[in-house]
């Protein structure tokens, strides 16, 4: 299964937003060029992140954007599902909307499918912003190398 760059990036975007919690808004700008995205595209990925609820942006001189909740409370999960829609390594498996297969009765692949799926959603699910931004804390420390 691969990601997008819509994926990629827009992760990215939102990891810079949680590593800068709680001290305001922050400008578009700004995180374009720490993580190297085209400010024109990370204007279409924040809107699908402000759509989804996991961001907020704030108007005016010291307007930006920010985190609509505690980064403990933003599994990787949501971001991915926000920017890439349903996880699924073949459309007859897509959370929520499977495509409809008239061979799902005797698929002996479905069922591979279906565990690629749920480990992947399950690992996602499993990690919070929170927990991105302590592993990047400890390699900028010099500790251990994040995956």
């Amino acid at each position: 299964m691969r990601l997008s760059t819509r994926g990629h990036y827009g992760l990215k975007a939102i990891m810079d937003l949680a590593l800068r919690y709680g001290q305001g808004p922050v400008a578009l700008r700004s995180v374009a060029e720490r993580q190297g995205i085209s400010e024109h595209y990370l204007e279409q990925l924040i809107a699908l992140l402000r759509q989804a609820g996991l961001v907020k942006g704030v108007r005016g001189a010291q307007g930006g954007y920010m985190l609509a909740r505690e980064p403990e409370k933003i599994k990787v999960g949501e971001v991915i599902r926000a920017l890439e829609g349903p996880i699924a390594p073949v459309s007859c498996v897509k959370e929520g909307d499977p495509v409809a297969c008239d061979r799902v009765t005797y698929c002996r692949a479905r069922t591979v499918w279906l565990r690629v799926r749920d480990a992947v959603a399950s690992t996602l699910d499993s990690i919070s912003l929170a927990d991105l931004c302590r592993e990047a804390e400890d390699v900028r420390k010099g500790g251990h190398n994040a995956t």
